[in-house]
């Protein structure tokens, strides 16, 4: 039900699901041995159920009311009024002034104001809910008050209704908010000064109380060189290092390097022999060869590539809406247009203003029967394009105006229009309005959309607009996505709201500049990441999931990660067996030569299943644009229990037996082709207390399955 009806998602709703399922399974057990009158394993199993009920309404409860409902009615270790504003240390004008604020002051203060009440009250007073007809989202809305009368008398916050709510204590049946974490000392204090100040709202274009990216692309000066400090990328970060006193850390070795490289270019492990050449390689640029070589190998360069694009083109190959013909793909062209690196303005023009075999993007997924409004095809494109194009999220403001940004519910929808047939009638919360919406593109800097012209010269329209040099937006979006692809999070985190503050504002400037003037060659600007000495620095790991995305996040180096289900799934059928033997399920929607070309299916070219759902592969009937690095319940029952590994460690150890019939010659090769390097002393002696004398189908599973779970083979250093 959370998954499906509140679209709950993630790594807390499948320990949710499986501690529920576990907790059923547990329940039904004691059950069955109070039957059977067997007491004490009766309490044994009802102790752990009840353990089960806690931990799966634990995580029930962190995704129907947030993951701090625990610490958000805890007393606030700030509420003595003592925390700076905004991390200033100048003197808060707002605890200190007692005269008249100039313009500037006005300003700074309405900007706070607006900021307090829209992340704690506009949920119930606004445009979209409006909870005793009281509104706080406009000055005149909020002068007017609601239906108890006035809220607000200007001078006067002793005898404002607002202030008085506000400031009940905790518990009281009239406190506001009702809901969610109260306001602190200091948002209330704000609130009582700006009504003592006469509850001034600056006439005119308001500013916004949310970030705004800049539309048009910059190129920022190039620092200068520094020592080892060469490339472009590396002295911008250097700049950053330097503000942050940061320092530089020597670069990974050889083995670590080729393994990384290998991984994120073709998707592949490098094979031992490779190892062994680079390592020996003694020539300084045998890194930038590397890559150069890599990149060059198109078929394993598009086999890769694919389940990136197809996650966020939210392209499959089975599912929701191809049997009923609502849904199409875009796998041929996807494919070749990866295989043959074509430009990115090309790719996204194609995308925008399709061709037969590129529309599937643009006509979303017709679902059968009654549906939310904003799950029309059209809003659906709307939607797709500016999340996965231009980083931005439309779908707060595909049901009404957006609490999370300026976007409104008429914005999305007149950009929605350039998409649809027919004008469409604008529904706010999934009811008509009766108002029919404009026809313009999201960024009316780029240009204007023709209103009588055909959707299909509407598309061309937008195509050309969004590809122009001066969009900016396209280009840092999507240099944005690959830099978080190769080093396991964006320079702008999330990647879909690229309004947010990045952590180095001039490198991704320059990227998306330099990304323009080569061509909009991807390929190239692969090539510039992952040959900076900055791709190259040891990886660092975060405590917490959530401190990947946190406002004081520090840059140090490539963020460890693990592999993605189709790595992880590649990196078995490479070093052990085809876990996907069989070429006939890789489609033929691709040129008839890859598969001939292929000891394996590539996992990216096979339907969904179990297996790869388990490590991470969404189902793709909505744009994903990324994915959990973090292990989960369900991953370690499906490699613990699944029946897909365990089938293919048994094939698997059938072959070896055969091929190796001595433990040590079966270990060392098991461990430079899963490993690239040989086993060592205590490794070895591991598995032979494992195999055996002579290796056995059993022993042989067991090596490899612990082998599989180890962070060397599971993780990208």
């Amino acid at each position: 039900m959370l998954a499906s009806q509140e679209e709950a998602s993630g790594a807390n709703l499948e320990i949710h699901r499986w501690s529920g399922i576990a907790t059923m399974s547990l329940a039904v057990f004691a059950t069955i041995s109070l039957l059977l009158d067997k007491r004490g394993l009766y309490r044994a199993l009802l102790i752990v159920t009840v353990f089960g009920v806690s931990l799966a309404g634990h995580y029930g409860a962190m995704l129907t009311h947030g993951d701090d409902y625990l610490s958000s009615v805890l007393p606030n270790p700030a509420a003595d009024g003592t925390v700076a504003a905004k991390g200033s240390d100048e003197p808060d004008f707002v605890l200190t002034n007692t005269g008249a604020l100039n313009p500037q002051q006005v300003q700074d203060l309405n900007v706070e104001v607006r900021t307090i009440l829209a992340h704690n009250c506009y949920s119930c007073h606004s445009e979209t809910k409006t909870k005793g007809d009281l509104r706080l989202d406009s000055k005149e809305a909020i002068m007017k008050g609601g239906e108890n009368g006035v809220v607000v008398i200007p001078d006067h916050p002793d005898k404002s209704e607002l202030i008085r709510r506000i400031s009940l204590p905790k518990g009281h049946k009239e406190a506001m908010p009702t809901k969610g974490k109260r306001l602190t000392e200091r948002e209330i204090k704000v609130l009582k000064f700006w009504v003592e100040k006469g509850a001034l709202w600056p006439d005119g274009k308001q500013k916004s109380i949310y970030r705004v990216a800049q539309l048009e692309p910059r190129t920022p000066e190039l620092p200068a060189a520094n020592g080892d400090i060469i490339l472009p990328v590396d002295r911008f970060v250097n700049v950053y290092f330097q503000k942050n006193k940061i320092g530089w850390k020597p670069v990974v070795n050889d083995r670590v390097y080729i393994r990384r490289v290998y991984l994120d270019i073709i998707g592949l492990l490098p094979p031992p022999e490779k190892i062994d050449a680079f390592i020996a390689d003694s020539r300084p640029d045998k890194r930038e060869r590397l890559a150069k070589e890599l990149l060059t190998r198109n078929d394993d360069y598009a086999q890769h590539w694919m389940s990136f694009w197809n996650d966020a083109l939210r392209n499959d190959y089975s599912g929701t809406g191809y049997i009923t013909k609502g849904r199409f793909d875009i796998t041929k062209w996807l494919y070749t247009s990866l295989q043959t690196n074509k430009p990115y303005n090309w790719f996204v023009k194609e995308l925008i203003s399709p061709t037969k075999e590129s529309e599937g993007f643009i006509r979303g997924i017709k679902w059968r029967g009654t549906i939310n409004s904003s799950q029309r095809t059209e809003m659906q494109a709307a939607q797709n394009v500016s999340q996965v194009l231009l980083g931005l999220n439309l779908k707060c403001a595909s049901c009404h105006d957006s609490f999370i940004s300026d976007w409104k519910l008429a914005d999305s929808y007149a950009f929605a229009n350039i998409f649809a047939d027919t004008l469409l009638e604008i529904n706010r919360c999934d009811k008509p309005t009766g108002k029919i919406a404009d026809t313009r593109i999201l960024f009316p800097e780029l240009g204007e959309i023709s209103i009588d012209a055909s959707t299909e010269k509407r598309l061309r329209q937008l195509a050309d607009l969004l590809v122009q040099p001066k969009d900016g937006r396209l280009y840092r979006t999507a240099v944005n996505r690959i830099w978080a692809q190769l080093l396991g999070r964006g320079i702008v985190e999330p990647v879909d709201m690229m309004d947010n503050m990045p952590w180095s504002e001039d490198l991704l400037d320059w990227l998306a500049s330099d990304f323009v003037a080569n061509g909009y060659d991807m390929k190239k600007l692969i090539y510039t990441i992952v040959t900076s000495k900055t791709y190259q620095l040891p990886s660092t790991s975060v405590k917490e999931a959530g401190d990947i995305m946190a406002n004081d996040y520090k840059f140090t180096g490539m963020v460890r990660r693990r592999l993605t289900a189709e790595q992880f799934t590649d990196a078995i059928s490479t070093a052990f067996n085809p876990m996907y033997a069989d070429s006939a399920i890789v489609f033929n929607l691709l040129p008839k030569t890859i598969d001939t070309k292929l000891p394996f299916a590539r996992a990216g070219f096979v339907k969904n299943d179990p297996f790869l759902t388990s490590l991470g592969r969404p189902n793709r009937e909505t744009v994903s644009t990324s994915r959990t690095s973090q292990a989960n319940l369900l991953q370690a029952l499906e490699l613990t229990n699944g029946n897909k590994f365990t089938e293919t460690l048994k094939r698997g150890a059938r072959e070896w037996k055969k091929k190796y019939p001595t433990s040590d010659t079966l270990v060392t090769q098991l461990y430079r082709r899963a490993l690239g390097r040989n086993p060592q002393p205590k490794e070895l002696n591991v598995a032979r207390k494992i195999l055996g004398p002579k290796p056995s189908e059993e022993g042989i599973q067991d090596l490899v399955w612990a082998m599989a779970l180890i962070p060397e083979f599971q993780l990208i250093y």
